[in-house]
């Protein structure tokens, strides 16, 4: 399966790294934002063709699908010209950040029967796998999920240093992660949101810290703390507070309450969540169904951070 890789940056990588692993699969452009980068990059993954024009990337013989991982703004747009042109898409978390957007996905998606998904890894990460099978299987019930997600970003710098283009966002990016997982493994839209925040950065304009408070039909509750101002221990800790035991998961890993590993391994055919739902995608694309984390599912996610949005100013 021929694929066009969309954007240059830190999670382009991250999905280049990981279709190493995975056969059947060849990544033959990149389409990036700046001529230098986009060249470095594919000449460090020898990527055949490279170009800053998507047009020209779709247009490369025999692709079939796209992993969009550009700026969020330009997500929706991409989406759509991408099945628009009859290719398949997974568009990195968050799938768009205003909630007409996502609708216009789906829309397109629907039009054109094309796979679409978001990569929303937190579903895919062994270790929130292994509570996901727990649930699942009515070996635990989910009580509280608390979660914290805490950077240090006080300037418009990515994951690897280097200056955005873009500004990024606590609610439309770093919470869809939370606010989509708690539904996942709840298997409920929440019923009561809320949502607070700090003063805004004078020049980013966006809040530098927020919280968000989270209920589903069931009782279970979500307590969700972000930072971009936390001078410490970088990413996101999620603790699931359970009938039959305390969880912490990070990223890949999983401890008990009391901090006793447990073995993930064995959970899927990879510890790494970003290959694990890069093959959700092609696996949907060679067995024509709709995809874990599908655009289907993830519109009610996108609907809850509209309403945690209005809810900052009501």
């Amino acid at each position: 399966m021929k694929v066009c890789m969309i954007g240059n940056g830190a999670f382009a990588k991250k999905h280049l790294n990981g279709l190493k692993r995975i056969d059947g699969v060849e990544v033959v452009t990149l389409a990036g934002g700046r001529p230098e980068g986009t060249e470095k990059v594919a000449k460090e993954y020898g990527i055949p063709h490279w170009t800053t024009s998507l047009d020209e990337a779709l247009a490369q013989p025999g692709v079939e699908a796209c992993i969009i991982t550009s700026p969020t703004q330009i997500h929706a747009e991409q989406a759509i010209k991408c099945m628009r042109a009859g290719k398949h898409v997974h568009i990195e978390i968050p799938i768009c950040d205003k909630l007409e957007d996502a609708y216009a996905i789906q829309k397109v998606q629907q039009e054109t029967g094309m796979i679409a998904m978001g990569g929303h890894t937190r579903r895919f990460n062994p270790s929130h796998q292994w509570i996901h099978n727990k649930i699942v299987a009515g070996e635990l019930k989910l009580q509280h999920l608390v979660v914290q997600t805490f950077f240090f970003r006080r300037t418009n710098m990515n994951a690897e240093g280097q200056a955005r283009s873009w500004v990024d966002h606590l609610l439309w990016h770093h919470a869809c992660h939370t606010v989509d997982l708690f539904s996942y493994q709840t298997g409920e839209q929440p019923d009561k949101v809320n949502a607070m925040e700090g003063p805004h950065h004078p020049e980013l304009g966006i809040a530098m810290d927020m919280n968000i408070a989270m209920h589903v039909p069931s009782g279970a509750l979500c307590t969700l703390a972000l930072s971009f101002n936390n001078d410490g221990p970088l990413g996101t800790f999620f603790r699931y507070i359970c009938d039959n035991g305390t969880y912490i998961a990070r990223y890949d890993d999983l401890v008990d309450g009391k901090e006793n590993p447990i073995d993930v391994t064995k959970v899927a055919v990879s510890t790494d969540g970003i290959e694990l739902q890069d093959r959700e995608f092609f696996a949907a694309i060679r067995e024509g169904r709709e995809p874990n984390a599908s655009i289907n599912e993830l519109v009610p996610v996108m609907e809850t951070l509209d309403k945690l949005e209005k809810s900052l100013s009501a």
